[in-house]
């Protein structure tokens, strides 16, 4: 990784874009520590070591929600409205054919953004009412119209640093904005336990433990993102005119783990809604006009309880399913061999083909998935009989190694490209 990113520096454009990419990130920390007036940042930091809802939120906004600056919703109403935005492609047909054409999928991106606003505003003011009086220093009209319209002007203003980022830096821009807010979390967490050892709350073999945990969990991440299935490709010799064309072998690489990190982003983010509607609508937890639903999730679906595990690792598995439907077409593959020519040895061209690549296909993303379900849900597990109990867990871990691995891998991709241009010019 060191050496990708030493050999990057070395050629200009590259360096351009990283040094593009962490100008951009600065100034998204350097927002996290500006407040929004009115607001009582240490009472509403109170409120999030009681939720782990708003602890969920304050680690994706990089502590931004905590000290309820400018940056406090961070970049989550964006993901949700990208989750809202493909569950509905699959079903309404106009917004699928919408998302097969280039212009289409412009509108259906700039839709999103104005959903993702849209959530950001109402996010915003709903969590302060909820939290009551004591999260403002006066409750009034202008001071909840000025907390929506900075916080939403904030996450707007994020969607476009990640849309700057994924155009003039490396990629990923929305992955970056999460990683950065993830990494800027270790610090405090980090003192969190270490204070919690001093305390005597945690055991002191537990530290150990903990990173062993750690080192094993970006191992397994690691070679299991690195695991590609490999499907041969034959390609059988033509003649055009007086030369002889095709004959070589090759390779379709499947990645084990090709949707990455994104099921769990969104299973998370999915997970947290019940729970952020039930404190917006009904804060005691006790009474309320959701004081039925609130009931059932407290008993059965709160983080700890077998049931939310099992809906857990179903929502990652679907998840995974239907981001492999929009990002992966067999039939498409099978269409674009035939027409040059290439088939897999042993399967017939057309139909056969495109049924053994969704087969392995099918395949591959089960097994990402639960992958993906074991990482998130043992190791969790595992830190609650050590009672250690931090929003900065396995998941974060998976997901930071998950973006450096595929920073690293677009690098890479860039630098090659960038040989090749060289070696024609």
């Amino acid at each position: 990784m060191l050496k990708t990113l030493v050999n990057a520096f070395k050629i200009a454009e590259i360096r351009k874009k990283l040094l593009t990419t962490l100008m951009l990130i600065l100034i998204y920390r350097l927002g996290c520590f500006i407040p929004i007036p009115g607001v009582n940042a240490g009472y509403i930091g109170q409120m999030v070591g009681q939720y782990d809802a708003l602890g969920f939120l304050n680690l994706l906004s990089g502590g931004g929600f905590k000290n309820f600056t400018i940056f406090a919703m961070g970049i989550s109403p964006y993901i949700t409205s990208s989750i809202i935005m493909q569950l509905l492609q699959i079903g309404i047909p106009a917004l699928e054919r919408m998302a097969k054409e280039e212009d289409g999928r412009k509108k259906l991106q700039e839709v999103t953004r104005y959903v993702g606003i849209g959530f950001a505003l109402v996010e915003s003011v709903g969590i302060v009412l909820s939290l009551g009086s004591g999260a403002v220093y006066e409750a009034n009209l202008f001071t909840y119209a000025a907390i929506g319209i900075i916080a939403t002007g904030g996450t707007a203003f994020l969607m476009w640093l990640g849309e700057r980022i994924t155009e003039n830096g490396i990629g990923n821009g929305v992955s970056m904005i999460i990683f950065a807010s993830i990494v800027s979390q270790i610090p405090t967490s980090a003192i969190t336990i270490f204070g919690n050892i001093r305390d005597g709350a945690i055991s002191l073999w537990s530290l150990p433990l903990m990173l062993l945990l750690i080192v094993a969990i970006i191992t397994l991440v690691v070679y299991i993102n690195e695991g590609v299935r490999r499907v041969p490709v034959q390609y059988a010799k033509r003649v055009v005119g007086r030369k002889l064309y095709g004959g070589q072998s090759t390779h379709i690489p499947m990645k084990a783990n090709a949707n990455g990190v994104m099921p769990l982003i969104f299973t998370m983010t999915i997970m947290q809604l019940p729970l952020m509607i039930i404190q917006i609508v009904d804060k005691n937890y006790q009474q309320g006009i959701l004081q039925g639903f609130t009931a059932f999730y407290v008993k059965y679906l709160q983080q700890g309880t077998v049931v939310y595990y099992i809906f857990y690792a179903l929502l990652i598995v679907g998840f995974a399913y239907f981001y492999t439907t929009i990002s992966f077409n067999p039939i498409e593959m099978s269409k674009n061999l035939q027409q040059y020519g290439g088939f897999i040895p042993g399967i017939r061209p057309g139909k056969p083909t495109s049924d053994y690549l969704a087969r392995i296909s099918s395949r591959l993303t089960l097994f990402g998935a639960l992958f993906l379900a074991v990482i998130a849900i043992i190791p969790n597990l595992f830190l609650g009989a050590l009672s250690i109990k931090s929003p900065f867990g396995p998941t974060s871990v998976l997901i930071m190694v998950s973006v450096a691995l595929e920073t690293m891998e677009q690098l890479q991709n860039q630098m090659l490209m960038r040989h090749y241009k060289g070696f024609l010019n």
